[in-house]
């Protein structure tokens, strides 16, 4: 239940929409690979038949499950029984998104974004029994190789691009399939799987939904009413403790001075689905209880760092993840927007009591995250861990969203430049964090949301020179590396950039959806 004292006021639709959902999930059916073959998914990712653990869950049924389990049953004790010949006979695999493209570099790389385009877009799905895939309304873009869905946090990037390109008309259908998950599940899943129904990623809606508004111009009033209750019903999610008074419950932590904040957490406690030999093994590495483990490497999966030390315990092993215990800087600088954005629909729709409420929200998160989070020592903005009430030893690019949603001040903008600039850069551009544990979000790899994340914060702070040799030196290793293998990639290698990136559970993917957007985002202001 949400508490309607003033001082936690929400608009009663809020909680009319909260019961509406709840309905709606009920009558939504969404069997995961897991639910669908009980002991023949678990035989089939433990045998390692895929290199990749996520293809099986992607696969495709021949059959009716039912009718596929029972054949398993009646025949797994056989002598002859071969799994991988059963899986073969009863499941289409899916392909790898773009693998047919062949790309053409004397093009140049902005034509094959363009191309790319065309060849990452999926059109409306056809709703397919007894798949994994959540069909969508609208078309889409995927970010490409393994990731053959649309993903939340990724689409924001890729829209950037989209912008540039003049597909507006995609940037739309993107943000409506978004509107039509939560208005259909009460959140906005990892990605449109039934295996990710247990988490969202980081809450990048209401930057997609202003983006639009941007575009739309004339418009904008339109489009922020009618996706009012999706950011209504996106808060709910974030910000739903049951009416419990734990000191944390889900997404909600309750710090001792009465500050609210909000860490990942997966609704799930069992191996994801789509790496499941990788967390069993890795729960089997930990000391600790093995569902905690695995909440935790799931809560690592919804931040979209997965993985990184920012979220082990001893900065250096994944078997001490402890997402659940950490309130990250990124994450409640993402709700602190949310919150600025339900503040002007609410304006707008002439709602005063709830605009003030929202206001006040967003002034006391803005306080929390500067009060936990910015260490004056280090002049960096670190990750609290609300277990052990200290800020924790990573140093990661999260402190730079502090600067683009310009909570930050002046003096905190200087010092995180400084450091920036001493400690970050590399000749590729940003590196992710200053160590390296072989994951792939950690040294020497560099990403394109955290690129854009630092370019956009610094110039709002004035730091426009080292804005724009961030951009200039991802750009030249994108197009680098472009050059070379006539691939975009998922993740960079920044600070030796004659190697191509490499760590975490899986290769390097080409396609890739976020860095074309974020690439021509920064081509076309360098023609600015």
């Amino acid at each position: 239940m949400i508490n309607l004292k003033p001082t936690l006021f929400l608009p009663v639709v809020l909680i009319l929409i909260s019961l509406a959902s709840c309905k709606e999930k009920k009558m939504v059916k969404h069997d995961s690979p897991r639910d669908l073959y009980p002991a023949l998914f678990e035989a089939i990712q433990s045998a390692g038949i895929f290199e990749d653990s996520k293809t099986f869950p992607d696969c495709t049924p021949k059959g009716k499950p039912d009718d596929i389990i029972k054949e398993y049953r009646e025949n797994k004790s056989k002598p002859d029984f071969n799994l991988q010949d059963f899986v073969e006979k009863n499941f289409e695999l899916p392909d790898h998104a773009g693998s047919v493209y062949k790309s053409d570099i004397k093009r140049g790389v902005e034509a094959h974004i363009n191309e790319l385009w065309k060849v990452l877009q999926r059109n409306p799905d056809k709703y397919a029994q007894y798949t994994s895939l959540i069909s969508l309304p609208f078309p889409y873009i995927v970010p490409g190789g393994r990731f053959r869905e649309i993903y939340y946090w990724d689409s924001y990037f890729t829209m950037l691009g989209l912008e540039e390109s003049g597909r507006g008309d995609l940037v739309e259908s993107m943000l409506n399939n978004f509107a039509f998950l939560i208005r259909t599940y009460g959140f906005i899943p990892n990605g449109n799987r039934t295996y990710y129904l247990t988490r969202s990623q980081p809450p990048y809606f209401s930057l997609t939904l202003k983006l639009l508004m941007e575009n739309k111009k004339g418009k904008a009033d339109s489009v922020l009413k009618a996706n009012l209750d999706v950011l209504e019903k996106e808060y709910h999610f974030w910000m739903n403790n049951g009416g419990k008074k734990e000191v944390a419950t889900g997404h909600v932590v309750h710090l001792p001075d009465g500050s609210v904040m909000n860490r990942y957490f997966d609704a799930g406690d069992w191996p994801r689905e789509e790496a499941y030999n990788e967390d069993v093994t890795t729960a089997v590495e930990s000391k600790r209880p093995k569902s905690e483990v695995y909440r935790d490497l799931r809560s690592g999966a919804e931040s979209g760092w997965d993985f990184s030390s920012r979220w082990f315990a001893d900065g250096r092993s994944l078997p001490t993840v402890r997402t659940t215990a950490i309130i990250p800087v990124d994450l409640n600088c993402l709700l602190y927007h949310l919150e600025q954005m339900l503040a002007i629909a609410y304006n707008r729709e002439g709602d005063n009591r709830a605009h003030k409420h929202m206001l006040e929200q967003a002034r006391l998160r803005k306080n929390a995250i500067l009060r936990y989070c910015w260490d004056r020592n280090t002049g960096w903005f670190r990750d609290y861990d609300w277990k052990e009430k200290v800020q924790t030893q990573s140093l990661n690019l999260a402190a730079t969203y502090p600067l683009y949603f310009k909570i930050a001040t002046q003096g905190q903008a200087d010092s995180v430049a400084q450091l920036l600039n001493q400690r970050f850069l590399k000749p590729g551009g940003l590196v992710t964090t200053l160590v390296n544990t072989g994951q792939q979000w950690d040294s020497p790899n560099g990403w394109a949301p955290l690129q854009w994340m630092a370019i956009a914060g610094l110039k709002n702070y004035n730091k426009n020179d080292l804005s724009s040799e961030i951009a200039d030196r991802w750009r030249r290793q994108n197009i680098r590396v472009f050059n070379k293998t006539g691939k975009l990639l998922e993740k960079y290698n920044v600070t030796d950039t004659t190697l191509i990136a490499g760590g975490g559970e899986y290769p390097n993917q080409d396609g890739f959806g976020w860095t074309n957007g974020v690439l021509l985002k920064i081509l076309k202001m360098k023609l600015e």
